[in-house]
């Protein structure tokens, strides 16, 4: 019987060697954009109203490509895009968790603070029980605690606050741990503690119910819940990226509602970057993927923006109009994995374990107030899905804030305008976080 890996690697890295047929090096981290839209609001998304602009349900551009266009490319024919063999099992994250992992003295420790600043978790003791936390394929860490910096604990009420939070970052497909260093130097050089979460591309493809990432996440939620235990006073806050990041967050709330539903009450603050879509689309799938495949040589990273006399504006035009249509390997690219997830993502066992996950997020979520970064110039995750959870998360009584960045691409808001990104973060700390500590 052929196994799930076996079914979604074949088609998967076919349609990785078409990315690299055409793209076969990285682009350098691109220049940034200027000037994107400081049209926000900590409380109603009615600031954010220019992605009203670009009302396109299907923005994401899948769904433009025409297979009769590329009929006539020779190599998309030759890509299979088998029907996975539906007689398997898709486990549930919620057993057999590793408990009873590093306490919290470890990483707490003022003269382990003033030795180093970040700890790689598979080097502290018993590594074998971390030894999941590193790819085989990538020496990739794939988990990584960051202490805070030295200079930024005082002794103020909030400076004791702070260094009782871990913020856990949550990285996009194929992100690295480089490409979440700089977030989590912002969280600690102001005295937080940070966990940075990565899924590499190699783990993906050869992903196995419960292999290494799925023991990757029961570790992470084992080693948070030892943290959390025993001292009241600490609390998590979690920052997601993309619709990965985000449904891993779903499985980690699963996790701590089966293990100990009080730690849900230990969460203080949920920010998400450019997401969420809450139901399996083909066509989210696709893109990301293609944009994880292709990297910065994707039409994904690139921006709705264009610059006259009068400085940038907001384009509300059509990929057409712009010339920013995908080139024809990854428009071909594209199609097959959209073909693809149009298999995968409805059969019954996948569908099912995916359903679990988004419920959790739209109806089940901790009571903290929540924050949403997204953009309207997003081609992975369109403005108006995230609008729509954003307003049913509002509706079911959440404390929920949102900033529409206009113009920046996917999980690129950050490099696209740092000042905008950093203040709502600081924003929503300083009133949902350390809220308590300023009343003293």
């Amino acid at each position: 019987m052929s196994s799930f890996s076996g079914a979604i690697q074949r088609p998967l890295v076919a349609a990785a060697a078409v990315a690299a047929a055409s793209f076969s090096a990285d682009i350098s981290d691109k220049l940034p954009l200027h000037g994107s839209s400081r049209d926000c609001s900590a409380s109603n998304l009615a600031h954010s109203t220019p992605c009203n602009n670009i009302q396109e349900s299907d923005s994401s551009w899948v769904s433009h490509i025409s297979d009769s266009k590329l009929g006539s490319l020779s190599f998309v024919t030759r890509i299979p895009v088998p029907v996975p063999n539906v007689h398997f099992r898709v486990p549930s994250l919620g057993h057999n968790c590793v408990s009873n992992l590093y306490h919290s003295s470890v990483a707490s420790s003022p003269l382990l603070q003033n030795m180093y600043h970040s700890a790689d978790l598979p080097r502290v003791p018993r590594p074998a029980a971390y030894s999941h936390g590193v790819s085989s394929s990538t020496s990739e860490v794939m988990y990584k605690w960051h202490l805070p910096e030295p200079n930024a604990l005082g002794g103020s009420n909030c400076s004791l606050t702070k260094s009782r939070t871990v913020v856990v970052l949550l990285g996009w497909l194929g992100a690295r741990q480089k490409h979440l260093k700089k977030y989590a130097e912002w969280y600690t050089s102001r005295g937080f503690h940070v966990i940075t979460f990565t899924f590499p591309m190699g783990e993906i493809l050869s992903y196995q119910p419960g292999g290494k990432a799925e023991q990757n996440v029961h570790l992470l939620v084992a080693h948070l819940a030892d943290w959390l235990e025993g001292e009241n006073e600490k609390n998590l806050v979690f920052h997601t990226f993309s619709n990965t990041g985000w449904l891993t967050y779903g499985v980690i709330l699963e996790h701590f509602q089966e293990q100990d539903p009080s730690i849900m009450e230990r969460i203080r603050g949920c920010i998400v970057d450019s997401a969420p879509v809450a139901y399996p689309d083909p066509r989210v799938w696709a893109s990301g993927f293609s944009a994880a495949f292709l990297k910065k040589s994707s039409v994904a990273t690139k921006g709705r923006v264009f610059s006259d006399d009068s400085g940038i504006k907001v384009s509300i035009g059509s990929e057409d109009d712009l010339g920013l249509k995908p080139a024809a390997t990854e428009a071909a690219l594209l199609l097959v994995l959209k073909k693809f997830f149009e298999v995968v993502l409805y059969i019954p066992s996948v569908n099912r374990r995916l359903s679990d996950v988004m419920s959790m997020l739209s109806s089940k979520q901790p009571s903290c107030p929540q924050l949403y970064m997204y953009s309207s110039a997003d081609r992975v995750i369109p403005a108006d899905s995230v609008e729509s959870f954003v307003e049913a998360q509002r509706r079911a009584g959440h404390d929920v804030r949102a900033c529409n960045f206009v113009s920046s691409p996917h999980v690129d808001h950050f490099r696209n305008d740092p000042k905008l990104y950093t203040s709502q973060l600081s924003q929503f700390l300083e009133e949902c976080v350390l809220n308590r500590c300023k009343s003293y």
